[in-house]
Order: structure tokens, then sequence, then C-alpha cells
């Protein structure tokens, strides 16, 4: 089958054949790597219908187990500019690291922003990767329905956000969960109006991030303002001073913000108000950036698990290659909060 033809038609695929075959996948990759295992008629059956598919092993497979490519790619997203979000350096870093402990790297390769498809058409042409991870799946599913429909291996940072029951594997880390822990630390903090600064409802991490919020809030019984901005520092400083207006009993003294960039603008607010943080006002950030770090006072922030989640993609990765079945295909992580100055009283 020639690339582009490749590239514009259903592929077959192992799994394709075992089920035409009536057969395991175990079994088509014996007929085709140990025929001498399997009885002859049963052999019979598999080429036969390898032939009427018109099946070609997928070549990633197969240097994996010749050793002859160790290259996992992974499209490398422009960083987004006025943000303070480190988060795909890390995850990239931790990715590096894991795949080293398997003998494989980490191939990086740009792209249109405007076509989620450039450079994976590439490389699946050249065939030069053993596999994929997608990390942009809250931008649609356009790469993982093209891996598929050629019947190349991959493995997702992000949960399938269109598609809830597709069967690809991938790694995620709650949200919800994250921004539910900011809240109970501010909720335990005494603070009552707690708002929510977060991103367009377009979002689909955003809107994950902003459940937490809503769901730590309703448990103690208590209504908040959630406001949807621009991730960037000057919108979260303008929504900030809006929102700092309000007095009386249900006043805002603490912000759980979707990302450390918001979190920042809250505090150039604060500065600009004369306000102390964690003391007169607890702000939360999310995903725990190199800025949170070196802000002052420091900004407490919602840490994902990174380095666990590049282990758990490696293992992911392993089973789909060596064509074992997959165990957990859907693996989703709980993030940490790391607690600094902006959100302590003393």
């Amino acid at each position: 089958m020639s690339p582009d033809r490749r590239l514009s038609e259903p592929h077959p695929t192992l799994a394709t054949v075992a089920e035409r075959a009536g057969v395991s996948r175990q079994t088509v990759s014996n007929a085709l790597n140990n025929p001498e295992l399997l009885r002859e008629d049963t052999l019979a059956r598999v080429q036969a219908v390898i032939d009427e598919l018109g099946y070609t092993p997928n070549r990633a497979a197969r240097q994996l187990r010749t050793r002859s490519s160790h290259l996992i790619g992974l499209r490398f997203e422009q960083a987004q500019e006025g943000t303070s979000n480190a988060l795909m350096d890390r995850f990239v870093h931790s990715l590096v690291e894991a795949t080293a402990r398997t003998g494989h790297h980490i191939l990086l390769f740009a792209g249109d922003p405007d076509d989620p498809l450039d450079g994976y058409r590439e490389l699946l042409r050249a065939t030069a990767v053993d596999a994929f991870v997608i990390t942009d799946t809250y931008a649609g599913t356009a790469q993982a329905d093209l891996l598929r429909r050629v019947g190349a291996p991959f493995v997702t940072f992000g949960r399938p956000w269109d598609e809830p029951g597709a069967a690809q594997p991938w790694v995620d880390v709650s949200g919800a969960r994250g921004a539910e822990l900011a809240t109970e630390h501010l909720l335990a903090a005494a603070h009552r109006g707690i708002a929510w600064l977060g991103w367009e409802a377009s979002s689909r991490i955003g809107e994950d991030r902003r459940s937490g919020w809503q769901a730590a809030m309703r448990a103690a019984g208590l209504d908040g303002p959630g406001v949807r901005i621009a991730d960037n520092v000057d919108a979260a400083r303008m929504a900030a001073h809006e929102l700092l207006e309000g007095t009386g009993p249900d006043r805002v003294t603490g912000f759980v913000c979707a990302s450390d960039t918001l979190g920042i603008g809250v505090l150039h607010a604060l500065a600009e108000r004369g306000l102390r943080p964690g003391i007169d006002v607890g702000v939360v950030g999310f995903d725990d950036s190199l800025g949170a770090q070196v802000t002052w006072p420091g900004l407490t922030s919602v840490r994902q698990p990174l380095e666990q989640v590049a282990i758990e993609i490696v293992e992911l990765l392993h089973g789909v290659l060596s064509l074992k079945p997959v165990r957990e295909p859907a693996r989703m992580l709980e993030p940490t909060l790391v607690v600094r100055r902006s959100t302590q009283r003393e």
C-alpha cells in the first residue's frame, strides 16, 4: 500500500485481522513472526485473512522487536505568550527520563498551530517513529483519528474529551480534584467568599477545573462568583480588582485560579490595592509552574504528578507496541497542593 493511499483510506490493523479470522492478536502475531507455533489450519486461516485485507505489519512495532528504532514522536506546541505555564517543559523532561529507562528516545517535532495534523503526516510516511504521544487532546481528536486509521500506535496525555468512550489508552490528571483541593484549603483557612478565575467556557480543561471549585463550595453550603477570562496576567489583574470592590460579609477574600498565570495576575492586583497575600486575601494557582515558585511572596498552586504521568504513558506504550493486552488503558491520576505564602495567614 502506497504512503498516500495509507493516509487516505482505512488501514487494516492486527486487531482487524484477529477479529476477521476469529483468533487472538497474539495468534496473528505468531502467524507473522513465529508460524511454526501454530497449527497448519489456523496458520492458513490467518494468512488468508491477511491476503484478503491487504494487511501489512506495522513497521514501527517490528522495529521495536528488532531493536532497530527507539523513537517516540511528540509534537511540541508553541509556548503561549504572556503565560507562566511551564507544564509542557516539565512534562517533556519527565517523559525523556521515563523513556530513557526503556531504551527509547523522544523525537520532538513542530507543526502549524492551525493544522493539528501537520508533522504527523510526514513522520507516518517516513515510518520514522515507533509510536506517538499526543498532548493536545483538548483541541479535538484529529490526531487520534488519523493514527487509528493508519494503525499507528499512540497514547495520549489527556482524556479523549470529544469521545469519552474511546478505547485509546490515555493518562490524565483530575483538574476537578485539583480545584477542589485548592478550594478546601481556602475554606480551612476560614475564607468564605471564594471566587473562581477561569478560562472561557470553550476550554474543556478549564471547565473541568471549575467543576471542582463548584463542588467544594456547594459541599460547604456556599456560593461564590465565577469569572471566565483570557489566560493572561493583565486580564486576571483587572478581574481581581472588580471582584475585590465588594463589601460586607460576602466580600471576596479568596481566589481559586485555573492557572498560575491568573494567580499571578491576582497577586498584582493585591499589591496595587495594598492587600497582603495570605493574610488579607488567599490565592491559589494551578500547575505549580516556575512562575508560582519565584513570584513574590510565593504562590500556592496545584501540582500535577507529571513524573508519574510519564511513567504511566511509557508503560502503556510498551503494552501497545508489544501487542499485549493493555491493563487499565484509561488512567486518571490525582494532583497535590503545594502551599506557599499566598495562602498562609501567619
